[in-house]
């Protein structure tokens, strides 16, 4: 099993000031690491008949709408599953993680790979890799301790990837962003995106 996870929004509180209303982190799922390579070789191949070169992010809040919609319909027949989690910021009280950013990515990213609903296992995880060396080194450390017990073994290995050079840390940040749009509802596409990959979805959980 190998998961894909990226988010959209930011882990800021100053909504009044420009910080995003909901935070997304969201995952794709592959059970069958050759179904993760051939939907990467779709998405590669979507890429080169767009006429971008080889080094081209997709990223949500970048593409069009008819680009969006060519990607998900792109992915739609390979079979993997997404879970996401989605903050509403209003409505998280605590006020240690309304201040200490990584505290609170650190909080969300355990949360949603912690209420798997048994269905992830013994998975490699592979998150996009931005942040300091020493934040991914306690990251690592921290879901390590906080997933993996005697019992259950939620995770084999966290490695970190660059969204330029992988495809499906892009698709995580293409679903994570299509959540995340329908959540915030402050354009007229909100509703566009998500219905693609609708059969997909097993879990959007919104945290309360």
């Amino acid at each position: 099993m190998i998961v894909f996870i990226d988010e959209s929004g930011d882990a800021g509180f100053k909504i009044s000031k420009g910080s995003s209303p909901n935070f997304v982190i969201a995952m794709a799922i592959f059970k069958d690491e050759l179904v993760a390579e051939e939907t990467a070789l779709s998405i590669k191949k979507l890429r080169k008949k767009l006429g971008y070169h080889e080094h081209f992010e997709f990223k949500f809040n970048k593409c069009n709408k008819s680009h969006r919609e060519l990607f998900f319909n792109t992915v739609k027949p390979y079979d993997f599953s997404i879970r996401a989690i989605v903050f509403n910021k209003a409505k998280l009280y605590s006020s240690h993680l309304r201040e200490t950013k990584n505290d609170f990515y650190s909080f969300a990213l355990r949360m949603v790979l912690e209420h798997n609903d048994d269905m992830i296992k013994n998975a490699k995880i592979r998150l996009n890799g931005s942040g300091e060396k020493s934040f991914r080194q306690q990251l690592t450390t921290y879901l390590r301790k906080s997933l993996n017990t005697k019992n259950s073994r939620i995770m084999q290995n966290l490695r970190f990837r660059d969204s330029s050079q992988d495809v499906l840390i892009q698709l995580a940040d293409m679903i994570a962003g299509s959540i995340r749009r329908y959540y915030d509802k402050s354009t007229l596409d909100w509703n566009v995106y998500r219905k693609l990959l609708k059969t997909k979805e097993d879990d959007i959980w919104l945290f309360k």
